[in-house]
This record gives C-alpha cells, sequence and structure tokens, in this order.
C-alpha cells in the first residue's frame, strides 16, 4: 500500500498526496549494495513485443554488469539504449528512464542498477545525446516525446512506467498527455521549470546552487556528456525547454504520476512540485531530505524504493489513482 513503509505522511503540506520520506528510506549500502545485483543477458520480458531492427551488442567495458547496449534504427537515426532484463515475472512492467538536459543515460545507471533488481530496465539516449545520433536539427520537446515513442515502437515497448530527471520530466508529460496508452505511469524527479523562472539568468543561478551538491564523479559524466552532445545542441534544447508551459498540459494527463524532490533542490522548489502534482488527476509528491537536483545519481537507492513500490502499488487489482481521477471527473466508473 501507498505509501510505503519507509515514508511516512507529510500532513504540513496542502497537497493530501504529499508523503515525507524519514531517515528509514535509505537502503543499508545505498547504490554499491545495488551494482551487484544483476547476472547475464536473459529474453526480453512480457511486455516487450518481438523487436524490430535492433542490434545487441556488448556494452562498453565500464558498463555495469547486467547490461547490455542496444542500437535501434528509428527513423533515419539510429538511437543508442542500455537495457537489463530483471526478474521474469508473468505481470511484469519494464521501466524506460529518461535523462535530463545534454545528459545521456550513463547519468541515470545508478538508479537503473537499483530498479534492474525488480524490473525490467531501458535507458535510452535521446535523439542528439549520448551515444544516439545527431539529428540534423534540435529537436523541441514534443520531438522528443515523439522520438521517444518511435524508440519503444522499434524496441518493442508496448507500455512502459517512465522515470525522468530534470528536463526529462518535460518530455514524459509531453509524452504522457499525447500518448496515454504508451505509459503506465510516471515518476518526475526534479521536474523543470517553474513560470516564473523560465529565464537563462534565473536558471544559471540555479544550477550554481545546485553544483555544491554534485560529487567529482558526476561533474566528469556531465561534461563528457557535454562534449558528446555540443553546447550549440544544448542551449538550443534548453530555449526549447524554458519554451515548454508543461503546467498546461497536466489535467489531459490520466495515469498516476509521482513527483518527487529533494530537500535541498534549488531548480524544482518546494511550491513547483506541490504545484504540479497538484495539477495531475491522479498525482502525488513524495520529498527526500538530504538530496538536491540529481538524485537519479545521488540518491539512487531512497529513488528507486519509492519509484517500484509506487509503480507496484498503481498496477494492483482495484480501483487505483486512475480510475479514482476518472471518477472524480465523473465518467463512468465500471470500465
Amino acid at each position: 500500500m501507498w505509501p510505503p513503509a519507509c515514508v511516512t505522511p507529510h500532513t504540513r503540506r496542502r497537497h493530501a498526496g504529499i508523503v515525507d520520506i524519514g531517515r528509514a528510506s535509505s537502503v543499508p549500502g545505498g547504490y554499491a549494495k545495488c551494482a551487484s545485483l544483476y547476472v547475464s543477458i536473459a529474453s526480453p520480458g512480457p511486455n516487450r513485443r518481438n523487436p524490430s531492427s535492433v542490434l545487441r551488442i556488448m556494452a562498453h567495458a565500464d558498463a555495469v554488469v547486467g547490461f547490455h547496449s542496444e542500437w535501434a534504427r528509428v527513423g533515419a537515426l539510429r538511437m543508442h539504449a542500455v537495457a537489463a532484463p530483471g526478474p521474469q515475472r508473468p505481470k511484469g512492467l519494464p521501466f524506460v528512464l529518461v535523462h535530463g538536459l545534454g545528459l545521456s543515460h550513463e547519468y541515470m545507471m545508478p538508479t537503473a542498477e537499483c530498479l534492474a533488481r525488480r524490473f525490467e530496465v531501458f535507458v535510452p539516449d535521446l535523439p542528439g545525446f549520448g551515444e544516439s545520433e545527431h539529428p540534423d536539427r534540435v529537436l523541441d520537446i514534443g520531438e522528443m516525446a515523439d522520438a521517444l515513442v518511435a524508440w519503444m515502437d522499434v524496441t518493442g515497448l508496448v507500455r512502459a512506467a517512465l522515470l525522468g530527471n530534470s528536463q526529462g520530466c518535460q518530455v514524459i508529460i509531453d509524452l504522457a498527455a499525447r500518448y496515454p496508452e504508451r505509459i503506465a505511469a510516471g515518476v518526475l524527479q526534479g521536474p523543470t521549470t517553474p513560470p516564473e523562472e523560465r529565464s537563462w539568468l534565473r536558471q544559471f543561478i540555479r544550477w550554481r546552487q545546485n553544483a555544491p551538491y554534485n560529487p567529482p564523479e558526476l561533474e566528469t559524466i556531465s561534461h563528457e556528456s557535454y562534449r558528446k552532445s555540443g553546447y550549440l545542441r544544448i542551449l538550443r534544447t534548453f530555449h526549447y525547454a524554458l519554451d515548454d508551459a508543461l503546467e498546461t498540459k497536466c489535467q489531459r494527463i490520466r495515469v498516476p504520476m509521482l513527483v518527487v524532490r529533494g530537500q535541498h533542490d534549488p531548480i524544482c522548489h518546494e511550491s513547483w512540485a506541490e504545484d504540479l502534482a497538484a495539477r495531475f488527476p491522479a498525482g502525488r509528491i513524495v520529498l527526500i531530505p538530504r538530496q538536491a537536483h540529481t538524485i537519479v545519481y545521488t540518491g539512487p537507492a531512497a529513488l528507486a524504493s519509492v519509484a517500484a513500490q509506487f509503480i507496484e502499488e498503481c498496477m494492483e487489482p482495484g480501483p487505483g489513482p486512475e480510475l479514482q481521477a476518472r471518477r472524480r471527473d465523473g465518467a463512468a466508473s465500471g470500465s
């Protein structure tokens, strides 16, 4: 049941779906404990059709055990992803992780590793980023969502749970609003950007405020990802992200959505996270202490635990958040 055992209600908040992770939420050993859980490549899970035009190759030398690289032809481009089979359960739901601005699958790997203990996991590089090929022009948020759905088609993913960080949350929201049949539920960690802060100057200040929370190895990964994608591409993508009024799309989304905010996140501040969660008909919010904007890398065990329990509860039989939202809207409850 939600909230999970490691979460207690945060009664001081105005939004009924808000919970706050207490000190007991951290998995002993954290990320280091997650890294040893995975085994060799297995066949696709039950939520995956026979994939077409997908070439599997072994991962790079520095990749995590149990994950492998996949290349898929999506239109004129080849898109790269890493994947892990996860446990083979009859009704298992795959997880797709969506990276943020200028980054790649490498940034998402700590959380991907933890989730792979319980789910089939895919971490694609969006077009123009990571190992994926560069399109002739920079894609906006909607076009990235289109590309992600096209990649799911080619890869054989009929429906998935999606987890994103930062700008990746904007891609997930756009996808959920326009392709509701492809997403079972969404987890939005540090979604960008509050309407009153959609300016280059304000965001530069916020990113600088978050920098002290990033470990040196994350800075190394980030700079390498920026080099691969190119700074001009990043700046143009950032411009599109600032123009994206994601809050106008929320009421169209009927699948359960969980907003996850780090206690010290200066980019996704508290009131914005609360407002965004309240806009979703089936929205909830979780606060993770002692974390900032990059929980997917710095707090993967806590994030994966909350995400997994949220998704598994959403998939339980009975009137879950999605059906409850339809009932609140006056729709037929017997469907």
